[in-house]
């Protein structure tokens, strides 16, 4: 709530069930779908996305149900975050296949395939290597049609952004601006191959964000690790603007290192590993 009243234009959930510690799988974890149904009921006006969802963790029909009725719960704000998949540690405590890199972006595709057929035709049949449908229905149908913006996360440039090109209406990756400038060109071949507009397609961007006017914490923060930008706020606007000038759409702000709440907010504070939000 705190953030729609302050002017953000989206909160963004990340998909987990646990900490990815090698140490150990304890520490609390909000589980995505029953979270962007509650902010959906209780948040007003905001774009409410997850980034993204693990495809190995639930049926792709059943997904689409859930997310089907969480934009019919939010009035049409619900972004479809999906992606392949990655934390090993989930799959191995909860029994569920991890397969490949390859075998997982093979399942992410055939996913996507019977989750755009659901929401636009009337029943879904499919056969593929990984999953099967026989005369699927989807109803009732979302508030935005055909059906929420499809988000594909990932960097993988011969795979997972030819499944973007393919099949997304936005696209996500972590880095800084030359990243996704890079990444972005890379998108847009496979789209001229594919014959798609290039422009059809959002792009958005995550990084940490350190906001500083001391110099040594702002180099201390550049160093290796996920991508970061710092600087003070002059410096970070003009970051914000080579994002721009890269093609990003909208920046979405990880909480991972923004500090604990007030005390009068701990009631209503979400997992800071969990949750980030944007400015588009």
């Amino acid at each position: 709530q705190h953030v729609e009243q302050t002017g953000w234009d989206g909160i963004w959930v990340a998909d987990h069930f646990m900490p990815n510690r090698p140490d150990s799988n304890l520490g609390p974890t909000q589980e995505a779908m029953g979270l962007i149904t509650g902010l959906a009921a209780l948040v007003p006006r905001v774009r409410i996305g997850t980034l993204v969802l693990g495809n190995t963790y639930r049926n792709p029909a059943v997904l689409a149900k859930q997310i089907a009725q969480a934009d019919i719960i939010s009035g049409g704000r619900i972004v479809f975050g999906i992606g392949a998949g990655w934390q090993e540690n989930e799959h191995e405590a909860y029994g569920i296949e991890f397969s490949t890199v390859g075998g997982r972006l093979r399942r992410l595709e055939e996913a996507v395939q019977i989750i755009k057929s659901l929401y636009t035709q009337e029943l879904t049949t499919f056969e593929g290597r990984y999953y099967q449908m026989v005369n699927a229905p989807l109803d009732p149908r979302p508030v935005q049609q055909p059906h929420p913006p499809i988000l594909i996360g990932g960097g993988g440039e011969k795979v997972t952004l030819r499944i973007t090109a393919q099949y997304a209406d936005e696209w996500n990756t972590w880095g800084a601006p030359d990243v996704l400038a890079q990444k972005g060109g890379v998108l847009n071949e496979h789209c001229e191959r594919l014959g798609r507009d290039p422009a059809e397609i959002k792009h958005s961007a995550q990084a940490i964000v350190v906001l500083s006017d001391d110099p040594e914490v702002v180099e201390k923060a550049k160093g290796p690790g996920r991508a970061t930008i710092a600087g003070n706020a002059d410096e970070l606007k003009q970051v914000m603007q080579e994002y721009i000038d890269a093609g990003v759409d909208e920046f979405i702000v990880p909480d991972f290192n923004l500090g604990r709440t007030s005390e009068d907010r701990k009631s209503t504070r979400l997992n800071p590993s969990h949750t980030s939000i944007s400015y588009a």
